[in-house]
């Protein structure tokens, strides 16, 4: 009997000197909370460099929007047929993912409202809804400019050839780029 007791005071003990011992922080950092997410990685949208349209099992595709999805892959068949060879570099973004490019920027840029030029936070980013998607090379980013709004997809922002919205009709003009992610129109636009 005084075994188990003995046992049993032991492992409280070490429950107890475990419990006091933790060194995480009462409030995560950023880097902390991004780092816990299951979400983090491919699985967070991710690509290393660039991936084909047919790569639907990786989330970054998978989890954009069908309407998106089905334009892009339309435009990119005809890009193809005109010899430009058209790759996505971004597309679905987790917020754990879309919060440390946010957060990177910052560094970067050295200023919130720098940063937010050129990557929104996961409140406000398209990439976090599906609604929006990177392209490249140039030159696939350059006949999307032309062409995109053929399929629906419209370049809204001016700093940024590469990225894409469905915001317009198939065929119809696509509306004036704002000039970058910060500009105060976006926020009649989220």
């Amino acid at each position: 009997m005084a075994t188990t007791r003995t046992l049993f005071v032991s492992a409280l003990a070490m429950l107890t000197l475990t419990a006091c011992s933790n060194t995480e922080p009462d409030t995560p950092t950023a880097e902390h909370y991004l780092a816990t997410q299951p979400d983090s990685g491919p699985a967070g949208g991710e690509i290393d460099d660039r991936i084909g349209l047919d790569n639907t099992d990786l989330p970054a595709l998978a989890r954009l929007d069908p309407v998106l999805l089905k334009a892009l892959r339309s435009a990119a068949a005809d890009a193809t047929s005109s010899g430009v060879d058209v790759y996505v570099t971004s597309g679905w973004r987790s917020a754990a993912y879309q919060q440390r490019l946010f957060d990177e920027a910052v560094r970067r840029y050295g200023s919130t409202d720098e940063a937010r030029r050129w990557v929104q936070t996961p409140n406000n980013s398209k990439h976090v809804t599906g609604r929006a998607v990177d392209v490249g090379p140039t030159d696939a980013a350059d006949w999307m400019s032309r062409h995109g709004n053929d399929y629906g997809l419209c370049q809204t922002y001016a700093n940024e050839m590469w990225h894409f919205e469905m915001a317009t009709t198939p065929g119809d003009t696509c509306p004036v780029a704002l000039d970058d992610p910060s500009d105060e129109r976006a926020e009649g636009r989220r």
